[in-house]
This record gives C-alpha cells, sequence and structure tokens, in this order.
C-alpha cells in the first residue's frame, strides 16, 4: 500500500475533482474575474531597463553624476535635411514651429535658431553680452542667406549642436521636463501631441523631419511592444489551435484546449497587475509563452483521455484515469519547466526577477487550470465518438515510430557518429560567439524611428549619450588653464574616436569667449593663452554671472567638470576597445593623485549591465541544470542515470550555442534566455521517457530491449505532438519586428526540435548501448517518487477501495 500512497493521492484528488465540479469551476471563474480586475494596475515601462543593481559600482558612480548635474535622458532632437529651409517661407515655419512647443507644460526648453545666442564683446565696463542670433523678426532672401553664412562659417561653437556640416544638416533640441520624463505624462505628450504636430507640418511645408532622443525612442518603442504583445496572443492562438487539430481533428478538444490556455493568458496578465510589475520586453512574451506551453498539458491529458475511452469505452473511468495517471507526470513536468524560469529569480537583475517570477508562478497555474478545466469539461460533455478517436490509429503516426524504432534498434552507429560531429562543430561556433550590449540592436529595422536614429548617427555622430565626469579634487580647479587644456586634448583623442561625436564641454564655451574677444573671428576660436586669460578674464566673469551658462557643465564648487559626447549604436566589444584605448591616455592626460575620471551615462550603464545580465542568466541555467538534475536523482534515485538523462539535453544547447557562432548572433539577454527556455521544456520529455520506461522494466521483468521500445510507442507520439506544438508555437515569435524576440522565437525553435531528435533517438540508443551498466535492476532502484502509475497497480488501487467500501 505504501508503494501506492501517490497514486491514492491522485485517486482521492480525481475524484474530489469530479464531485465537486460545478464548485470547482465556479472558483475558476472567480479567480479569473478577480485577476481581470487587476488588469488596471499593468503599466509598461516608461525608463530604460537598468540590468545592474543598485549597489553596483556602475550605478553608484551615475547617481554621483545625477547629483552634481541632474539627468541627462531628458532631450528630444528633431532635423532636417532640406536645401529649401534657408529661403524666408521655410526658415520663418520651421522656428514657428519649434517655437510652438514652448507653451507646453511638459517643455522645460526649446533651443532652434531662433533661440541661438551669440556673444558680443563690449567695453566701458568690459563685458561679454548674449544677444539673439536672429535679429529681425521680418526673413527677406538676403538676411536669411546672411544668417546661413554666418551659423556655418562663423559659428564653430554650435557644430555638432544645432548644425552638422556633413550636409548642412540643421536640428532643434526640446528638452522635457525631468519630473516626466519616467511617467506615461511623457508618452500621452509625444503620442498625442509632438508626432500629430510633427506630422502636420511635413504635410504643410513638405519637410521631412528627422526625431530622436532616448525619451522620444522609448516611447515609441514601447508602442512597439504593446502592438506586438495582442499580434503574438492571436498568432500563438492561431497557430496553436490550427496544430491541435490538424492532430486531434476534433473541434471539441481543441475549444477545451483553447479555453485553458486563454484563461491561462488572463491570468498571466492579472497576475502582472497584482505584482504591479511593469511590462518589459520580457514580461510581455509570458502571455503567448503560456498559450505555447499551456498546449503541451492538453495533448498529454486529451490524448490520455481518448486513449482510455478507446481500451474501456466508461468515461467516468477515463477521466479518474487521466488525473491518476498522467496528473503526477504533468506535474513533474511542469515544476522542471517552472523550475528552470524561477532560477531566475535568484539573480541580482530586478529584469530577471520579476520575468522569473510571474512565469513560474503562471506554468504551475497553467497545470493546475489544463487538468481542472479538461477533466470538468469533458465531465459534461457526451463520451467521444469513434470518429474523435480515428487519429490515435494514423498510419503516418504509426510510420513515424516504426522509423524511429529502427534507427534506435540498426542506426545506433549513426546516430553516435552525427550526435559528435555535432558536438565538434558546436564547439567551434561557440568559439566565434560574441557578445553585444547594443541598445539599439533589437529594434525594429524597418520602424521610422529606428531610421531616424541612423539618420542621427550619421549627421552627428551618434544619439546615445556618454558622459565623463572630471573630478579635480579641488575648488575651481576646472577652470584653471591646465586643467581646461587636459580636458581639451581629451575633447581631440575623443574626436579621433569614429564612434563618439564631437564633445561638448566648458572648454568650448571657453574656446568662443576668446572668439568674441577677437570680434568673433572663427580662427580664434580656441583655448586662450596664459596671457590672453588675464585680458579675457573680466569679460568672462561677466558673461559668467549674467547668463550662468556654465551650470550644466561645471559643478557649483568649480570642482566637478562634465564631458558630453554622444555614441554610436556599438556593441559591448566595441565599447570596451574604446575604453581600452583611451585609458592609457587619460591616465596621462589626468595623473591620479590630481584627477579623478570618471565614464557613465545610460548607454554606458546598459552595456555594462549586459555583461552582468549575461553572467547571472549563464548561472541561471548552471541552477536550472543543477536543480533539474537533482530532482531527477530524487526520482529516479540513480547518479547513472541522471547523466544519461542529461546528455540529450545539454547536446541541443550546445548545438544551438554554435548555430549561433556560425550565424552571427551574439550573446544578448533575449538570445541567452534561449537556453534556460529550453533546457527547462526539453528536459519534460525526458521525464517522461524515463519514467514511461522504468515502469516498463519492471512490467516486462527487466527486459530492457522490450522496455525500452515499449517507451517509444507509448511516449514516442505525444513527444512528437507536443514538440511540435512547441516548434510552431515559438516560431510565432520569429514574426516580431524586434531582433531579440525574433531570435529568441527562432532559437528555442531550433533547440526543442533538437532536443525532440535527441530525447527519441539518443536516449534510448543510450539505454540499450549501456544497458548492462546503467539499464539494470541494480542501478536503476525503486523510485522516490512514482510518476506514472501501470494498470495493474491502479486496478489494485481500485479493487482495494472497493473492498473498503
Amino acid at each position: 500500500m505504501a508503494k501506492l500512497l501517490t497514486f491514492g493521492f491522485w485517486n482521492t484528488l480525481a475524484g474530489i475533482i469530479l464531485r465537486n465540479r460545478a464548485a470547482i469551476f465556479i472558483i475558476i471563474i472567480g479567480i479569473t474575474v478577480f485577476l481581470g480586475f487587476q488588469w488596471k494596475n499593468m503599466r509598461f515601462s516608461f525608463t530604460e531597463a537598468n540590468l545592474l543593481p543598485d549597489d553596483h559600482e556602475v550605478n553608484i558612480k551615475y547617481q554621483e553624476f545625477l547629483e552634481k548635474f541632474g539627468d541627462e535622458g531628458n532631450l528630444i532632437v528633431m532635423a532636417v535635411n532640406d536645401s529649401s529651409l534657408f529661403t524666408p517661407t521655410k526658415l520663418k515655419a520651421w522656428n514657428d514651429f519649434n517655437n510652438s512647443f514652448k507653451q507646453y507644460s511638459e517643455i522645460d526648453l526649446v533651443i532652434s535658431i531662433s533661440d541661438l545666442k551669440t556673444l558680443e564683446k563690449k567695453d566701458k565696463p568690459a563685458r561679454f553680452e548674449l544677444v539673439s542670433f536672429i535679429k529681425d523678426s521680418i526673413y527677406t532672401d538676403k538676411k536669411v542667406l546672411e544668417y546661413k553664412e554666418e551659423l556655418f562659417n562663423k559659428l564653430p561653437f554650435y557644430e555638432g549642436l544645432i548644425y552638422s556640416n556633413k550636409s548642412n544638416t540643421i536640428q532643434s533640441a526640446i528638452y522635457l521636463n525631468k519630473d516626466i520624463v519616467n511617467t506615461i505624462v511623457r508618452k500621452k505628450f509625444i503620442e498625442n501631441t509632438l508626432n500629430p504636430r510633427i506630422k502636420e507640418f511635413e504635410e504643410k511645408f513638405g519637410m521631412d523631419v528627422k526625431v530622436s532622443g532616448m525619451p522620444y525612442i522609448r516611447t515609441m518603442n514601447s508602442q512597439n511592444i504593446m502592438d506586438e504583445i495582442q499580434i503574438f496572443i492571436l498568432a500563438a492562438l492561431l497557430v496553436t489551435s490550427l496544430i491541435f487539430f490538424f492532430f486531434f481533428r476534433s473541434f471539441r478538444a481543441t475549444f477545451i484546449s483553447m479555453t485553458a490556455v486563454i484563461i491561462g493568458v488572463m491570468w498571466a496578465f492579472g497576475l502582472l497587475g497584482l505584482l504591479e510589475y511593469e511590462i518589459t520586453v520580457l514580461t510581455a512574451i509570458i502571455p503567448p509563452l503560456v498559450i505555447v506551453i499551456g498546449i503541451p498539458n492538453c495533448i498529454f491529458l486529451i490524448n490520455k483521455y481518448q486513449q482510455e475511452i478507446k481500451k474501456h469505452g466508461n468515461k467516468a473511468k477515463s477521466l479518474q484515469r487521466v488525473i491518476t495517471k498522467v496528473g503526477n507526470a504533468t506535474l513533474m513536468t511542469n515544476v522542471t519547466t517552472a523550475a528552470g524560469f524561477a532560477t531566475f529569480a535568484l539573480t541580482e537583475s530586478k529584469l530577471l526577477k520579476e520575468f522569473g517570477i510571474v512565469a513560474a508562478i503562471n506554468i504551475i497555474a497553467l497545470f493546475i487550470l489544463c487538468l481542472l478545466v479538461i477533466t470538468i469539461i469533458y465531465s459534461y460533455m457526451p463520451q467521444p465518438k469513434e470518429r474523435h478517436l480515428k487519429h490515435l490509429g494514423k498510419r503516418w503516426v504509426e510510420r513515424l515510430v516504426n522509423w524511429m524504432e529502427h534507427a534506435v534498434k540498426n542506426r545506433r552507429i549513426t546516430i553516435y557518429t552525427s550526435s559528435v560531429i555535432i558536438l565538434i562543430a558546436s564547439i567551434i561556433g561557440i568559439y566565434t560567439i560574441k557578445v553585444s550590449g547594443s541598445l539599439l540592436e533589437d529594434m525594429p529595422k524597418s520602424a521610422g524611428f529606428f531610421q531616424d536614429i541612423q539618420f542621427f548617427e550619421d549627421e552627428f555622430d551618434g544619439i546615445m549619450p556618454l558622459e565623463i565626469l572630471i573630478n579635480t579634487k579641488r575648488k575651481q580647479g576646472v577652470l584653471k588653464l591646465p586643467t581646461l587644456r587636459r580636458m581639451e586634448q581629451l575633447g581631440e583623442l575623443i574626436e579621433e574616436t569614429p564612434e563618439l561625436s564631437k564633445p561638448i564641454s566648458i572648454v568650448n564655451l571657453v574656446k568662443y569667449a576668446k572668439q568674441t574677444y577677437y570680434n568673433g573671428n572663427p580662427k580664434y576660436y580656441q583655448l586662450p593663452t596664459s596671457q590672453e586669460r588675464n585680458f579675457i578674464l573680466p569679460y568672462a566673469k561677466s558673461f559668467e554671472s549674467e547668463a550662468g551658462a556654465m551650470n550644466s557643465y561645471v559643478d557649483s564648487t568649480g570642482q566637478y567638470a562634465r564631458i558630453t559626447t554622444f555614441m554610436k549604436d556599438v556593441g559591448t566589444e566595441e565599447m570596451e576597445r574604446i575604453e581600452a584605448n583611451l585609458a592609457p591616455k587619460l591616465e596621462k592626460l589626468f595623473p591620479k593623485d590630481r584627477y579623478e575620471v570618471t565614464f557613465t551615462g545610460k548607454a554606458l550603464i546598459f552595456q555594462k549591465g549586459t555583461t552582468y545580465l549575461v553572467w547571472n542568466l549563464i548561472f541561471s541555467l548552471g541552477l536550472a541544470i543543477v536543480l533539474i538534475a537533482l530532482f531527477m536523482a530524487w526520482m529516479f534515485r540513480s547518479f547513472k542515470m541522471i547523466i544519461i538523462s542529461l546528455i540529450p539535453n545539454l547536446l541541443p544547447l550546445l548545438m544551438t550555442a554554435g548555430l549561433m557562432g556560425f550565424l552571427g548572433v551574439p550573446i544578448k539577454p533575449s538570445t541567452i534566455l534561449v537556453f534556460s527556455i529550453a533546457f527547462g521544456i526539453s528536459v519534460d520529455d525526458t521525464i517522461h521517457f524515463l519514467a514511461k520506461y522504468r515502469q516498463e522494466l519492471k512490467s516486462n521483468h527487466w527486459r530492457i530491449r522490450k522496455s525500452v521500445f515499449a517507451a517509444l510507442k507509448e511516449t514516442g507520439v505525444s513527444m512528437f505532438y507536443t514538440s511540435t506544438v512547441l516548434f510552431f508555437g515559438f516560431s510565432v515569435f520569429m514574426i516580431s519586428s524586434f531582433g531579440g524576440t525574433k531570435a529568441l522565437g527562432g532559437l528555442v525553435s531550433a533547440t526543442l526540435l533538437f532536443a525532440m531528435l535527441a530525447n527519441l533517438l539518443l536516449l534510448p540508443s543510450l539505454l540499450l548501448s549501456l544497458e548492462r551498466s546503467i539499464a539494470n535492476k541494480k542501478t536503476l532502484k525503486e523510485p522516490a517518487l512514482k510518476i506514472i502509475a501501470s494498470d495493474d497497480e491502479l486496478l489494485e488501487e481500485e479493487e482495494e477501495k472497493e473492498q473498503q467500501q
């Protein structure tokens, strides 16, 4: 009796479910309604994902920068590259268009051509004065051409800020109110005000306005994610339901399965709202993931129900046996899948923690839903007719199983040789994999905002701010001439780096002051000499007090200086190369005993965060492998069997990694996620096969060959069905416009396909080849947890219950 306690539990549970089916169904509806009300708490992320923990050194330095100079992520830029801009009508229209944004409370500052100030030298007293660049309200052809000539040829201070010399592109800067940058107000302003106004201006004046800046990119990217969630859910439902119907040829079975997974999707959204987690690129894939993972549960449960109906034709007994025979095995496979996701919760990344927690909870909830919904709905429906059971004896299915048996029986050397060749090729491919920390790489390449990003990269050498903080370690140290010269040399080094734009700092302002002192002659746009500094100083001091222009690049104590450059969308390796190239030169320019130089900014944080996240994901994958190995050790009580079972699951992971290397797909958060997801799912097939094999060994008196082929015949069809659904289900993600999501879908699909072949061909081949040392009674001790009940054990349990009654 002790050995049947597990089955006794499931038998009891089956009785409770079927006797209280109405009450349970009402409870499910109640939970669904409750979680539906939590949808109102769902919100999309309005900030860049900070992949680093708060106490990480890079984050601490960034917070120090923000305390001194404020948030640098509130800039939106608009640009036009139009030869007709410098005509009276269009220049006035462009300036009026930019000035119109000043009326909005969401905007702190607008800088366009009409807002430009130039320095003028005044005597008696000696001073600099800020005067408007455009002095007249009336635009004439002559005046407009004068403005163009002066801007492009006499004001190098504004190069890279307002204009690009590469193709005479003009840009404007819109600084959002910092209080709304990370809120939904920013999203509403951009979508409901900025974009419609830009479209209206383009249509009216026939000019193409390019828009970019981190707040704008984040908003448009979030909107794409929102749009794609709906597409993914509908596509996943359509694809999985079609494949399910193709296998079962039953509208009833398809309807019941879709009902279960749709409720699961509603629960997934409700849980995100209940926990008040933001919807990010990762959490956005959970609802379609629920569909893809839920359908295999339905396949195992419905397939077993129909097999039992075909065997004895008793509906009540069939439903009881579905719960008793398949419930335990399905629970175990869902637990292993959930465990793979749950390991993400142990990382230091907030992004991964939230994804892991929600995914793991939803997978377990999905198992409960499928078990309850399928058995309860079928209990109210008529017994399946003969036409609903035809798929169980399809010839093509029998041919598939026969082919697998033939391969395992007669082609084991071919299977092993192919596996070794794949392993060697995969290892070669793995050595070519690169790590990518690109902030923009996964964004949709066909989107208009992404094409605008490329425009700004070409014209202004980048759009993502990279900040350099210089601590002179003494008050007013920044304005010392030696420090300014060091900063100028650093600026020259930055300009020589192709991936970085022309830097902006207090040096630019000091150079402009000298140019102004020499009556605006652009050849004097340079730092003053020691002697010139004494002449210029009275003018510069008056300018500083009048305009406060240095506050953005020098802190109030004069000890800290800020240099801002913009970087192209480079990956982690390129950024590390840039840092390695600059490091020795920086150390020489700024001796550590007198200066401290720090690189920071959101773009750098993302890149550092990517490297950190990759290592966290590798840790979580390793942890998932260990946890699942321990779980299988508890189930099968055999260390040797653990090693054998891991081989067909690790080989597909290595194969996918090699494929990434050969195809040039880099390691990044979206692609490293592939391995944990695929491993957690593929090991389910191994558990099903080994559990059935263990049962067959006992039934067949430890005749190994007969047991292997019996297990292959029994589980092969279900494994093929579920793997096919998973393959096409994850392929749905390949329709995404996001590169990372597309890669995730393709790579997981490929990995699961490899895993299916490995579990159907390599695993049984290993069991047959190593039958003396591994697949024997001594090695396979009585399991701690019996996963599948044999018919004899169930019959014994049923007879015992009848005697007790």
